[in-house]
């Protein structure tokens, strides 16, 4: 029977995004292809360390012990390197346990090719260009931040924090703040405040989170913890909450910051991820908590776009 990627929540990951491949990296980088697939062959049995994405990987796959009639994620190695090189991965999944059975190996090619034929609901890589090309495409995306901080274990609970502008909303209002200031940003969001957001790049992962979490209809023992931490604050927070209203999702947290440092909250949240738009939020929270950055789509960063006249 040919198994169904549409059903399950599908999240493609990199190799150097699930285990700690700096090192290997660096080979690549400097000595270059013929160099690092001769380390990776001599090193085939070395167990590779945990990366920044591992304790939430694993997390999201214990989520299929919920239903003993489907598994409600997949998860699909997504990775430049050649089938010879990979055995160390497999090897490395098979030591730690991990209930990871698909790959896409592209020998350099670029992964993004192949996001839409697994039907990828989340990509994570450390390497930029994927991530920009997956964003490009439609899918949500992000850079792991490979440095991150591992995150104290919750048990079996993901807790997955995000920004709203540019990540969960559209980029409309970030718009505004780029262009126009501040106060032009705090009018255009009053003036609209019962106005739904456009959809982000993350809306749609965050609506399948919430249909995992809508398993446990009073949130008591779920498996998923959900935080929106935004710099908006009061009176920009109205659209946001009302925008979440017309999605029917409920986020279990909300932080409106209003331009305080986010790594504090996000530490106290105890995320295992936090998705942000902006490195200057993203280079910080790393310090504590694992950490990636979502890029806009190409050509459409505010912050680079001149204003219009």
């Amino acid at each position: 029977m040919v198994y169904d990627l549409s059903t399950p929540l599908v999240i493609g990951i990199s190799s150097r995004a699930l285990f700690n491949l700096e090192e290997e990296n660096q080979i690549f980088e400097t000595e270059g292809l013929t160099a690092y697939s001769a380390y990776q062959l001599a090193h085939e049995k070395d167990v590779l360390p945990r990366g920044a994405g591992f304790e939430m990987i694993r997390n999201f796959l214990e989520l299929n012990r919920l239903d003993d009639t489907r598994r409600l994620v997949e998860v699909i190695i997504m990775s430049r390197n050649s089938a010879d090189t990979s055995l160390r991965i497999f090897n490395s999944i098979k030591a730690y346990g991990l209930d990871i059975t698909r790959a896409a190996l592209t020998g350099g090619a670029a992964v993004s090719n192949y996001l839409r034929a697994f039907k990828t609901d989340l990509f994570l890589s450390a390497y930029e260009p994927d991530v920009q090309d997956a964003i490009n495409a439609g899918v949500a995306a992000a850079r792991l931040l490979t440095g991150s901080a591992v995150q104290a274990h919750h048990g079996s609970q993901i807790r997955i924090a995000f920004d709203g502008d540019a990540v969960l909303f559209g980029a409309e209002a970030e718009r505004v703040y780029q262009h126009d200031g501040m106060n032009a940003f705090r009018e255009h969001e009053q003036i609209h405040a019962e106005e739904p957001l456009p959809k982000g790049p993350f809306a749609n992962f965050l609506m399948m989170l919430s249909n995992i979490q809508d398993m446990y209809p009073e949130r008591e023992g779920a498996p998923i913890r959900t935080a929106l931490v935004t710099s908006r604050g009061a009176p920009a927070h109205e659209r946001a909450i009302r925008t979440l209203r017309a999605w029917h999702v409920r986020v279990d947290e909300a932080f409106f910051l209003g331009g305080v440092q986010k790594k504090d909250v996000l530490q106290s949240f105890g995320a295992d991820i936090f998705f942000d738009d902006q490195s200057v939020h993203t280079d910080q929270a790393a310090e504590v908590v694992p950490s990636a950055l979502v890029p806009y789509r190409s050509g459409d960063d505010p912050r680079t776009q001149e204003k219009e006249v």
